[in-house]
């Protein structure tokens, strides 16, 4: 009995906390990489002789200082942080309620319009700007930092609304139908009944939505011009990367500042993200 529980322990080691401890080595070794090397100073990044590269052996601040003193970064955050926010609340709005219709009321052609809708997220971007540029140029919206706000819901909201179709669809229709028998709205049975049932995977969808507009890069180059109005990915690469030349120690300290707000969003609701995003991915 003791040898066979010796035995159990032994394989559940070697097949099962080992990989897991192999797998999560290789994903976080980059974020690693890119965190020391924002600590470092110019002489140790370019040091060929150091023999010890995962560690920081005289740790310094010029690489965070160089980005709030020598570019706009702070400005970069802020446009990036108003895109990112007006693009989700918008997104969710019409997602919400699309989600909502698809997944509840009964009506011909439900399934085939969900399936459509999510296929428009398919559609790769690269195909898309020159006819989005047309549009945006049409509307006068072209170069300024509003056409990344029109031009972005365009790709949030058919993943959103598929995600919480299929979410709405594991909620039972008893409670909110029994608000509407006692005089309840169906708006209001909606707003007190459905939607608290549904937050974890509204906040599912809403980070998604808003990792994926904080993190847009094509759209951002392509549609938006003047130092000014640049969002996060477009400032770091055009202010810190000159053809061939890379500014290391300034942009592993920009890509650090800028994973902080979509790390902290998964850390403080990775359990509600999974939870909606396992519900919303099987029903859907």
């Amino acid at each position: 009995m003791r040898l066979s529980r010796i035995w159990r322990l032994i394989r559940r080691v070697l097949f099962v906390y080992v990989p897991l401890i192999l797998v999560l080595i290789l994903l976080l070794l980059p974020l690693y990489w890119m965190l020391i090397t924002s600590f470092k100073g110019d002489v140790e990044i370019y040091s060929y002789s150091n023999q010890a590269p995962l560690i920081v052996k005289a740790p310094t601040l010029i690489n965070y200082q160089w980005l709030f003193t020598k570019i706009p970064f702070a400005r970069f955050l802020l446009n990036s942080a108003l895109v990112a926010l007006v693009t989700t609340a918008f997104s969710l709005v019409v997602s919400i309620l699309t989600g909502y219709a698809i997944a509840h009321l009964r009506f011909s052609g439900a399934a085939v319009i969900g399936i459509l809708i999510f296929i428009t997220y398919l559609i790769p971007r690269t195909l898309l700007f020159i006819p989005v540029t047309v549009v945006t140029q049409q509307l006068g919206a072209y170069g300024k930092l509003g056409s990344l706000v029109l031009v972005y819901p365009t790709f949030v909201i058919p993943f959103c609304t598929w995600l919480l179709s299929g979410y709405f669809k594991t909620l039972p229709l008893e409670p909110e139908e029994c608000a509407m028998v006692d005089g309840c709205s169906r708006i209001g049975a909606i707003i007190r009944i459905t939607l608290p049932l549904a937050v974890p995977g509204i906040l599912t969808a809403g980070i998604f939505g808003f990792t994926l507009a904080w993190n847009e890069l094509l759209y951002a180059i392509v549609l938006v011009n003047g130092e000014m109005n640049r969002t996060l990915p477009v400032g770091i690469v055009n202010s810190l990367i000159n053809r061939d030349t890379y500014l290391w120690g300034p942009l592993m300290a920009g890509a650090t500042l800028g994973s902080i707000p979509v790390a902290l969003f998964y850390f403080f609701f990775m359990d509600l993200y999974v939870g909606g995003l396992t519900a919303g991915a099987v029903k859907g």
